[in-house]
């Protein structure tokens, strides 16, 4: 029997850990095999995200090796491009089949549908061009190196147009993602500039925009409102009701006719469903989520399981009807674990049980020793918050492995200084090569042939 697991995050790494602990005997007799489909070969814990941006945290300690991690699975990197649940088989393409621009199928037996979600964009002029993402680990270090470029770029002229686009840095979305990425690179770049003699921290503009009325809705709305206020109060300028309108040619066009030029556009805007759920034949709600029930089963199908960001899962602990649970990482980790309990019950003939599991609060960190956080009804704010946020996402990050080498990351940092070295051209590391070759760097923006932002 074989067990496909497409999605190699939250729900796809937590669900396979519970299945090869409750299905060892039969993994043992060679009677079930474990896939796991995934276009990346390891796991990004993306609470972690903006701390590896600001520098606290190495980029490698961010992620969790899928192959080290599940070693009784068969690890396909690859992207699952359509479902025939009907015939149980994907279609799929990786890395050997790129070469030949062909595709490959797999069948499987039970499946588990985990792709997770991806960044939801609007059709916002310029933005394609010049916009940056925050949904991963290679968009977390490349906003890393392009904020310290920008400072770069400011120190090396004396034009004040090209100053004050580059030390004008625009996030689009009040949600965790752009809250936290914002907080803790500007902590980043006010502790760099004093490495630069023509740059002060009063330099640089950091803008906030966010369409409606609030900010981090999840800690609650009086956390929310102190988030704003120690915002404003670190020079960052938030823009409640605001939508940025365009982008064209780097200047930021927003709603309440604001226009700011600048290099740095950052979009964290909200999530969508991965686009595969509607290349599947198994049933979605109206905003395009996998429809489930209570079991984590799909609605209507056997042998076909679903949960986090992908799924719609009816919330049983509250009484309100057609709630859903919220799609995040909370959820996604305890519904995994549920999951694989139930399909290893559902092998053996055994009864499922429901996911239950109400909201407990929300922490957030804005930068060095501040945070917000509402836990248990609790409100904590600044240091306290912070320390929480650390705690509970070292508790929760998978292994020990990574646990301790945060740890002692985190401990080193207490000790020695910020690292502030930019390493953009990591992202074109042939770049060089090709010039002294004679060649012409195929991939890098024209007149930049370090492969900087």
């Amino acid at each position: 029997m074989r067990i496909l697991i497409v999605g190699g995050g939250y729900v796809g790494l937590y669900t396979a850990l519970r299945l090869q602990r409750k299905l060892k005997p039969e993994l043992g007799r060679g009677e079930v095999e474990i896939v796991v489909v995934s276009p990346d070969p390891y796991m990004t814990y993306q609470p972690f995200l903006p701390e590896a941006a600001a520098g606290s945290i190495s980029p490698r300690h961010v992620v969790v090796p899928l192959r080290r991690v599940l070693a009784d699975c068969r690890i396909v990197v690859g992207e699952v491009q359509t479902i025939d649940h009907s015939k149980r088989t994907v279609t799929l393409t990786t890395l050997a089949t790129e070469e030949t621009g062909g595709t490959e199928q797999l069948s499987y037996d039970e499946l588990v549908l985990a792709p997770g979600s991806v960044s939801r964009t609007l059709p916002v002029p310029g933005l394609a061009e010049h916009g940056i993402g925050f949904k991963n680990v290679e968009e977390a270090i490349g906003l890393r190196n392009h904020v310290l470029e920008q400072l770069d770029i400011a120190s090396s002229t004396r034009d004040p147009a090209i100053r004050d686009a580059a030390l004008t840095f625009v996030f689009v979305g009040g949600g965790y993602a752009g809250v936290e990425a914002l907080a803790e690179l500007e902590d980043m770049a006010r502790y760099a500039s004093r490495y630069y003699h023509n740059v002060r921290r009063e330099d640089m503009k950091w803008i906030l925009v966010e369409a409606t009325g609030r900010i981090l809705p999840e800690v609650g709305e009086e956390m929310g409102r102190y988030t704003v206020t120690e915002l404003r109060r670190r020079n960052i300028d938030v823009r409640l009701d605001t939508r940025l309108e365009s982008c064209v040619d780097r200047i930021a066009v927003l709603s309440d006719g604001s226009r700011f030029p600048t290099r740095t556009v950052v979009w964290t805007a909200g999530v969508k469903p991965h686009p595969v759920l509607a290349a599947t034949d198994l049933p979605l709600n109206a905003r395009g989520r996998l429809r489930c029930t209570p079991y984590l089963t799909v609605d209507g199908v056997d042998h076909a399981w679903g949960a986090g960001d992908a799924a719609a899962v009816p919330d049983v602990s509250t009484d309100e009807p057609g709630k859903e649970t919220a799609p995040n990482a909370q959820h996604a980790v305890r519904q995994a674990k549920t999951l694989g309990d139930n399909l290893a019950r559902s092998l053996r003939g055994q009864p499922l049980q429901q996911y239950s599991h109400a909201y407990v609060g929300s922490v957030a960190s804005l930068g060095l020793h501040k945070g917000v956080a509402h836990v248990y009804g609790r409100k904590l704010k600044g240091w306290p918050a912070w320390f929480m946020h650390r705690t509970y996402h070292l508790s929760r990050v998978p292994t020990f492995n990574r646990k301790a080498r945060v740890l002692a990351e985190w401990t080193l940092a207490g000790l020695f200084k910020r690292e502030i070295v930019s390493l953009g051209s990591l992202e074109h590391p042939r770049a060089e090569f090709e010039l002294a070759a004679g060649g012409k760097p195929s991939q890098n923006p024209p007149g930049n042939p370090k492969g900087s932002s």
